[in-house]
């Protein structure tokens, strides 16, 4: 009948992204049959290198493709030219191995990396380039990466130095602040709390400093350490089970979950702990409890889905892709002030309702700038540049809107408070108090009610998140499955973070989490760890129990990286 036709074509020239995105969500993907996948033509596939296809060596780890390059100038024409290449590809194939990347295949797609695969790709490019002089600077470079598997990256950092470059590193990582030639700590809050120097000297300058003057000093030098408030829980014989999971590199595993608890996922990078987490377990219970439509990676069966009543995916992405999107709107807050506002004497005489309240809609908002409180200018062959709105002053609400104040502060400059400014004005509001005493319990106390969405670093979204689940009031029977989530936070965070996972958890929640984190994988219920190593090396279940357990496995890289804290 040309339904089918019919309906691509209408997903192609359709101008409606809902309408594309919900055609989207019937569609499937498949190898090409005449390629398989490779995007070459038989005749290209044909020609082969010492017995090998492009397609061949382009299937080989990296670990292996540089044993095969080593073997090539046995086999190849002693030319100049010749010799050039092979020790051009040789060498950035030792690069990628040397930082630790040796489990990932050559074909592999960059955009299925994780942010610490592409950092460290990104670093082998630069030690292959051989440059003198430069000033590298990264951003938490250890993100991703098992305790095993950030020596190397530490190495690669000295040698970076070595070659006479600076490095300049953001990073929370002890080990990286304990090798550094300078340390710079700020503080001694974030936010507006922060922003100043609070030291600047060797590792061991500020290990020696009390701790009221420098918390990371004091948490390097085991002062202070991250303890866990919750009593550790045992199984119950209700277990959320994962049967026979291939996807990737995984070896026909059974996984259990043991329901109630707090689970510890680990294992060194690329030994499978993405693949059975995000691409099997959140998808299929995403699927069969919440009704998505993404397909699950391969595997044969799961059970114990009973035990739950949804499912709760806690990631670092953004809160809100448009600038309008904030931590107010996120967790209902701002839903509640609305309300608040269209209650307030002049609101009522004026017969203002929520809606008035609103920069999403005509009525209450700045017509000039429509909301954003800025505008933008078009800057020809350059950027788009902003400028604050010239009616609304970059309050984004219009005049009358703003005569209706709540303890003299009108809906605009609510939303400029941060959460812990906002505790003190609210107080008399619980419903309100409910909100911001959970997203200061996160940690959070330092943002702005109204600060936009696309300013916030992936830890902040990621807490901001937790907090909408804590400020709920039907808590229970939910399966919780976070991905990394100490990524971007300090010791300080890291312990607010578990005491608000524990009491998840003691509120009859399951949390499934994935972690490098030793202080996490310490205080965990139950670890499951996978590996041995990455790529072709894991895949397999290493170890499933306490995490008294792990540390007496020698086969286990994170029991082994365990006893050696417990030692320190």
């Amino acid at each position: 009948l040309g339904v089918i036709a019919l309906l691509e074509a209408g997903r192609r020239e359709s101008r409606s992204d809902g309408y594309s995105a919900r055609l989207a969500t019937f569609m499937g993907s498949a190898d090409c049959p005449a390629c398989h996948g490779w995007r070459l033509n038989a005749r290209s596939s044909a020609v082969q290198l010492a017995g090998r296809s492009f397609v061949e060596f382009m299937a080989m780890d990296i670990q292996r493709a540089y044993e095969f390059m080593q073997g090539l100038p046995a086999v190849l024409p002693r030319t100049e030219a010749v010799a050039e290449v092979v020790v051009a590809v040789e060498q950035r194939l030792r690069f990628l191995n040397e930082t630790g990347l040796g489990y990932l295949t050559l074909e592999r797609e960059y955009a299925t990396l994780s942010g610490g695969e592409a950092q460290r790709v990104r670093l082998a490019t630069q030690l292959g380039m051989g440059l003198v002089g430069v000033i590298y600077v990264l951003d938490e470079p250890s993100i991703g990466l098992h305790p095993h598997d950030n020596q190397r990256l530490l190495a690669t950092l000295r040698e970076l130095r070595d070659r006479g470059n600076t490095v300049l590193v953001v990073e929370h990582d002890a080990d990286t602040m304990r090798i550094a030639d300078e340390l710079i700590e700020l503080g001694p809050g974030a936010g507006t709390e922060g922003g100043q120097i609070l030291f600047q000297g060797s590792p061991q300058a500020c290990a020696a400093l009390p701790a009221a003057n420098s918390r990371t000093g004091a948490y390097l030098a085991g002062k202070l350490s991250i303890i866990k408030n919750a009593p550790t829980k045992k199984p119950d014989n209700r277990w959320l089970i994962v049967q026979g999971a291939t996807e990737h590199n995984l070896k026909n595993i059974e996984a259990r979950f043991p329901v109630g608890l707090l689970t510890c996922v680990t294992g060194v990078s690329g030994s499978g702990k993405s693949s059975l987490v995000n691409d099997i377990l959140a998808v299929a219970v995403a699927r069969k409890l919440n009704g998505a439509k993404n397909l699950p990676g391969a595997h044969r069966s799961l059970r114990g889905l009973e035990a739950f009543e949804k499912a709760v995916v806690v990631d670092q992405a953004p809160i809100g892709r448009s600038p309008r999107s904030n931590p107010a709107s996120f967790v209902g807050l701002l839903d509640l002030l609305r309300e608040l506002f269209a209650k307030l004497p002049l609101a009522k005489v004026r017969g203002y309702k929520a809606s008035r309240f609103s920069f999403n809609v005509r009525g209450g908002r700045c017509e000039r700038c429509q909301g954003d409180g800025q505008i933008k200018l078009d800057m020809q062959f350059m950027a788009d540049a902003y400028t604050p709105c010239g009616s609304c002053d970059g309050q984004r609400f219009n005049r009358e809107t703003l005569e209706v104040r709540f303890h003299g502060k009108s809906i605009a400059d609510v939303l400029a408070l941060t959460v812990r400014e906002a505790l003190e004005l609210f107080r008399p509001v619980p419903r309100i108090m409910e909100k911001l005493a959970t997203l200061d319990a996160v940690g959070l106390g330092y943002l702005q009610l109204g600060q936009s969405a696309t300013t916030l670093s992936g830890g902040e979204a990621q807490r901001i998140k937790l907090s909408l689940e804590l400020s709920k009031r039907e808590q229970g029977l939910t399966l919780y499955i976070l991905d990394e989530p100490t990524t971007g936070l300090h010791w300080t965070d890291i312990q607010r973070l578990m005491d608000l996972l524990f009491k998840l958890r003691d509120a009859g929640n399951t949390l499934v989490v994935i972690e490098h984190n030793l202080d996490v994988i310490r205080m965990a219920d139950w670890v499951l760890d996978l590996g041995p190593g990455g790529g072709p090396a894991g895949g397999n279940i290493v170890y499933a129990g306490d995490v008294a357990g792990l540390k007496k496995v020698s086969g286990s890289l994170t029991g082994r990286a365990l006893r050696s804290v417990t030692l320190r």
